[in-house]
């Protein structure tokens, strides 16, 4: 999307079920395990850039030795850096040892990541701080080997200080600020209370389902035990996504599907979804079973995953985007008034390319059905008129390309809007002045301020008589609680726009009335009962508040006439059947907490307060 946002992690989980002898006989390597979590850590890289982290686990270690490692990085490039880390110690350890690599056994001993249980971390901060202390995995350690816990996810929780208060704890700063903190507190407390009572054996689904009952938000984690049994489990909204594999020799599961269809050459049937509310448990002598902890909800996978997050090479994910496209051509040929002729497609950003050829698949449907028309209406048609009429297609240009070598290091304002502006390069000679209409399509607009201060006013240098923004997504008018950093109701365009309508309407004090609706259920305890920020859109349609927008986004530097086109709720579901989670357009959440975040953040917008309302 042209305003870039932070959104969730990424998630890996291997369990090698054979020794590791056989993958070196055959494989030819007992990094096989190891390679294959960097290939999925690789494959799911676009779900995280702040900060990487991977743990191991080895199995029947001898007592006194070290049986869980852990590595995290933080910054740019730190997949890389973490396998850098783990090269160098192989070849410092091939200098002294030689022969060491044709030595399974001898490897697992002396590298800290040669192990059979392991699990790899993709960091986007949405909680806590983007350094080192605040990346997955978190650890609790013990001597008890049973005791000790390491824990990765995709979340984000809005309860986390109700779950602390419950366990009594006052967690360092560490923990206190991540939703990690308070899930491997909130699960190390059950799990040693298991250990207590039964030490013999762990009831890994009993744990679960006890630590788990009161979280409210969208998760997908992960957890490795230092006895060898390891669990992973979904949200029961199945808010957050999940997909598992298993053979006779692995068990893997990552965030995203293709990710795991690429690493281990499976196809898409051998790929199974994790359902939403359980957990994929195995246990320490290897045994798999994907057990119900929660009670499924009402099915509110998020939508975000298929319109942008999700890498496109999914197969279902790829036929969706085409089809956010394609329902959009109706839309763009009304806004044209079907005049193609003069009308010239393109996209930015890349990650539109998709919708992008959904889009142009509707509009040259409609060319086909006006050719055939006019063939039938026409039979005395010339070679000239007919030829003219087959060869009609739908103008398409590569109107902008990215700059990647292009840094906006200036912090202040207006030079730094100058410099956005160059981030891409336009393509001249493509448009004809003063008569071409530009219809761009973007994945989403959350806050308009890249296509207002950088898109429009490079697209203007062409000179066309209009330009149109196509969004793939509806308006995004609420916050995300469930692992996307979209949380300052202030920054979305469309409720800056609804805010406008309301003042040029004379309705402006239905802002402090909604407010006062917020701070008496706050006192009453109730701010989680109902979303009252709906208040501030009901007066409006969509299509009005479209148009407010096509408003807002018009530089006063642009001389072309400028609109916005947005996906509807029911062209979203349309397209995308499995991912009804549309909260972030409908202000409608799958959990009590949602509520509380849209009106926490209203409050604070009202009282020009920063933060997040979680």
């Amino acid at each position: 999307m042209s305003d870039a946002i932070k959104h969730e992690c990424g998630l890996a989980y291997i369990r090698l079920l054979k020794p590791l002898s056989f993958y070196h006989r055959k494989y030819g390597s007992a990094f096989f395990g190891l390679n294959k979590m960097y290939l999925l850590m690789e494959k799911q890289h676009n779900r995280g850039q702040d900060g990487a982290g991977i743990a191991t686990v080895k199995l029947n270690i001898e007592p006194g030795h070290q049986f869980m490692h852990r590595l995290r990085l933080a910054g740019g490039q730190a997949i890389s850096r973490l396998y850098q880390n783990i090269n160098q110690e192989v070849t410092d350890l091939e200098k002294m040892y030689p022969e060491i690599l044709n030595h399974p056994g001898l490897m697992k001993g002396y590298m800290r990541f040669v192990g059979e249980l392991m699990m790899g971390h993709l960091r986007y901060g949405t909680q806590g701080k983007n350094n080192e202390e605040f990346c997955h995995p978190f650890v609790k350690s013990h001597i008890n080997p049973t005791r000790n816990l390491a824990m990765a996810g995709n979340f984000n929780l809005v309860n986390t200080n109700e779950l602390f208060d419950k366990l009594g704890k006052q967690p360092g700063s560490s923990l206190q600020d991540s939703d990690l903190g308070a899930i491997i507190e909130t699960i190390h407390y059950y799990l040693c209370k298991a250990d207590d009572e039964n030490p013999a054996s762990l009831n890994i689904k009993d744990i679960l389902q006890k630590a788990t009952a009161d979280f409210d938000g969208g998760y997908v984690f992960a957890g490795l035990v230092g006895n060898g049994d390891s669990f992973v489990m979904r949200d029961p909204n199945g808010i957050r996504p999940c997909y598992y594999y298993k053979s006779d020799e692995v068990i893997i599961a990552a965030s995203e599907r293709a990710a795991i269809m690429t690493a281990f050459n499976v196809p898409q049937e051998e790929v199974h979804i994790l359902k939403p509310g359980n957990a994929l448990i195995v246990t320490q002598n290897g045994k798999c079973s994907e057990n119900e902890i929660l009670a499924p909800r009402e099915l509110k996978a998020c939508s975000f995953e298929r319109i942008y997050f999700s890498r496109g090479s999914d197969p279902e994910i790829y036929r969706e985007r085409m089809a956010l496209g394609s329902n959009l051509a109706g839309r763009v040929l009304e806004m044209l008034n079907n005049d193609l002729k003069h009308t010239i497609v393109s996209f930015i950003p890349n990650t539109a390319e998709t919708a992008f050829y959904g889009l142009i698949k509707g509009l040259e449907n409609y060319l086909k059905d006006i050719k055939i028309k006019k063939i039938l209406d026409r039979p005395e048609m010339t070679e000239e008129d007919l030829r003219e009429l087959l060869y009609r297609r739908v103008r398409i240009e590569k109107i902008a390309i990215k700059d990647v070598k292009m840094r906006t290091f200036i912090t202040e304002d207006a030079s730094r809007n100058e410099m956005v502006q160059h981030v891409y390069d336009i393509t001249y000679g493509t448009v004809e002045s003063g008569v071409d209409t530009l219809v761009v399509i973007d994945d989403s607009i959350v806050r308009g301020t890249t296509l207002k201060e950088s898109i429009i006013k490079m697209l203007n240098r062409l000179n066309p008589k209009r330009i149109i923004v196509v969004s793939s997504a509806p308006q995004i008018r609420y916050p995300d609680c469930y692992g996307i950093d979209m949380s300052k109701m202030g920054d979305f365009i469309a409720f800056q726009a609804a805010v406008g309508l309301l003042e040029d309407t004379g309705q402006g004090h239905k802002q402090q009335e909604i407010y006062r609706l917020c701070k008496e259920a706050e006192a009453a305890g109730t701010l989680d009962e109902e979303n009252f920020v709906k208040g501030i859109y009901e007066p409006f349609t969509a299509d009005e508040i479209s148009k407010k927008i096509s408003r807002m986004l018009r530089h006063e530097e642009v001389t072309a006439e400028v609109d916005v086109v947005y996906q509807t709720i029911e062209g979203l579901h349309d397209s995308c059947p499995h991912n009804t989670g549309d909260w972030y357009f409908t202000g409608n959440y799958p959990t009590k907490g949602g509520n509380r975040v849209a009106n926490r953040a209203y409050m604070k917008y009202i009282e020009k307060q920063e933060g997040r309302g979680y």
